[in-house]
């Protein structure tokens, strides 16, 4: 599968430890310098907006999905390749993912948790077949990353479904676990083959 755009999901704060605003700055370097558009919400702050700072100095290409609320409050990034204003949540976060080939989840609070699961969840149901890539800067995912083990070891998943995500411990590492993340089937007749 050809990777042009890829769907980060992080967060909005400021106040967040700077190892994680470093990652996300390197994380949209590291996609623009390797061509690969970004989709993110369009916010200018946190790691939002350290992510699309860091791809279009880098000479990328990054596209925002804000909801219309948000934009009136002023959080939207206007330096963007291209801000797309929506109407609510739910349309941001599907946008988002029919526009990307695949899905980074940097760390981020209960919005990116959501969009996280969401994105796992409708690869589950076959409706989303791209790469899902959590990045685990400073170790933040470890417990999602039990949790999820223990959703396959309780039999509410099966161990195929494992291979739904990869895992980068570095923004450097992203390029390759998204590269070298393996097929998910195309259809609902080769899906049903894994419940």
């Amino acid at each position: 599968m050809e990777i042009r755009k890829v769907c980060v999901y992080c967060a909005s704060s400021e106040r967040t430890p700077p190892v994680y605003l470093e990652a996300a700055a390197d994380l949209g370097r590291a996609l623009a310098e390797a061509g690969i558009g970004i989709v993110y919400g369009g916010s200018s702050l946190g790691s939002m907006g350290r992510l699309a700072a860091a791809a279009l100095d880098a000479g990328g290409s990054v596209t925002g999905v804000l909801p219309r609320f948000m934009d009136d409050l002023e959080w939207g990034h206007r330096s963007l390749t291209e801000l797309r204003l929506v109407d609510d949540m739910h349309e941001r976060k599907r946008t988002m993912l029919e526009l990307s080939d695949a899905v980074v989840a940097l760390p981020g609070g209960c919005g990116t948790l959501e969009e996280l699961f969401e994105a796992i969840t409708w690869k589950r149901l076959g409706l989303y077949r791209g790469p899902v890539v959590l990045v685990n800067i400073n170790g933040f995912y470890e417990s999602c990353l039990r949790l999820l083990e223990r959703c396959v070891e309780e039999r509410f998943m099966d161990p195929k479904h494992a291979a739904m995500w990869q895992v980068a411990e570095q923004p450097a590492e992203v390029i390759g676990a998204l590269r070298s993340a393996p097929e998910w089937p195309a259809d609902a007749r080769s899906f049903a083959a894994l419940r």
